[in-house]
């Protein structure tokens, strides 16, 4: 009986890890829910990936280490191995069956990336800001928005398509929203131009997927989808928030509309304050902000009203000892109103300690 070959029983044992690596790797749950027109497309071509890639990484690793044990060399063996001539038809084959693998799947993801970036009427068009260490946003004036609109919220109408065009201030960021499975750099100098059309209602992640300093991990938002209706009433929001500071849209609590602003403009990922529940301490402590500002304040010839006011807009005139200059992004002045600000101050100076509030 003609034996077999060993590198036979290795593939076959190959195979049969590649069923279990395949079947293993699709009952993984990879990805957050879908909330996406393009996320089910996406995800499929993950799938595609991954039913191509395991197979020929356990073969290539099963021949590997096959390679390793079979040819090994032996204790006291000094002699250089059987001289290699090469085989010109297996080279042809393990260089064509690659380049087809790799063209096919290139080709797939062209078709896929193609279909979620086509162009769609009546889109709405949002402008996405990254800075150290937060996002901020603007809608444009255009069909849907009678007048530009800035702000630190980031609210999509249901079905309706969006063009994102994400820029940065200072260093490489990247704005990822998983369950959109949209990821994108903020690329210093370029705006990148991205399409989503979000198909579920919901609140979901804002991610900066970009090493961007000390405070990268603290750089989250989040993006809130809503039915047509409750987007046209949110853009008439924030037409009023910034003439009443948000105090109408709070019920006419000017502390929960300080609180809203503070969490919203992401003040709650640099900053400790216990009202809002926030514990970070990238930046300085606010729980004893009436004692600081009264400090500070009085060094730099400020009232603490006035001085909170100026460390929101200005932050880099005075720095907290302690704290490096630049940590805290500026903009703010432009990204909220005057009352917003306002309404912003009123409510740090009230809750922290020795503030009206307590």
């Amino acid at each position: 009986m003609r034996r077999r070959h060993p590198l036979v029983g290795v593939v076959l044992l190959a195979l049969v890890a590649s069923a279990i690596g395949i079947f293993i790797v699709m009952r993984i749950d990879w990805w957050p829910s879908q909330a996406s027109s393009a996320a089910s497309e996406i995800d499929t071509l993950y799938d595609v990936l991954l039913i191509v890639s395991v197979p020929i990484l356990v073969l290539v690793m099963s021949v590997v280490l096959y390679s390793v044990y079979a040819f090994r060399a032996r204790p006291g063996d000094m002699r250089d191995g059987a001289p290699i001539h090469g085989n010109t038809r297996l080279e042809i084959v393990w260089v064509t069956i690659p380049f087809i693998i790799v063209s096919a799947l290139a080709a797939y993801g062209w078709i896929v990336l193609s279909d979620v970036e086509a162009r769609q009427s009546n889109t709405l068009t949002v402008d996405v800001t990254a800075q150290q260490f937060a996002w901020s946003f603007s809608y444009p004036e255009q069909d849907q928005i009678k007048q530009e609109i800035k702000t630190n919220q980031l609210v999509l109408p249901r079905d309706g398509h969006i063009r994102f065009r994400i820029n940065t201030k200072d260093v490489l960021h990247d704005f990822w929203v998983p369950h959109f499975r949209l990821k994108s750099d903020a690329v210093p100098g370029v705006t990148t131009d991205v399409r989503v059309t979000p198909t579920e209602r919901g609140t979901y992640p804002v991610v900066c997927a970009e090493l961007c300093g000390i405070g990268h991990a603290t750089m989250r938002q989040s993006v809130r989808v809503v039915t047509p209706e409750e987007f046209d009433d949110w853009v008439a929001d924030q037409r009023q928030s910034e003439s009443d500071g948000g105090v109408a849209a709070a019920g006419g609590d000017s502390a929960a509309a300080g609180k809203q602003i503070f969490t919203d403009t992401g003040c709650d990922g640099c900053h400790a304050l216990a009202d809002a529940g926030s514990t970070a301490a990238v930046g300085p402590n606010l729980n004893d902000l009436t004692a600081d500002a009264a400090k500070y304040g009085k060094r730099e010839s400020l009232d603490p009203a006035a001085y909170v006011r100026n460390s929101i807009v200005k932050p880099n005139d005075f720095v907290v000892p302690g704290f490096q200059k630049g940590l805290m992004p500026e903009g703010y002045e432009g990204q909220l109103s005057e009352a917003e600000i306002d309404t912003l101050v009123q409510y740090l100076l009230s809750v922290s300690k020795g503030g009206q509030g307590k």
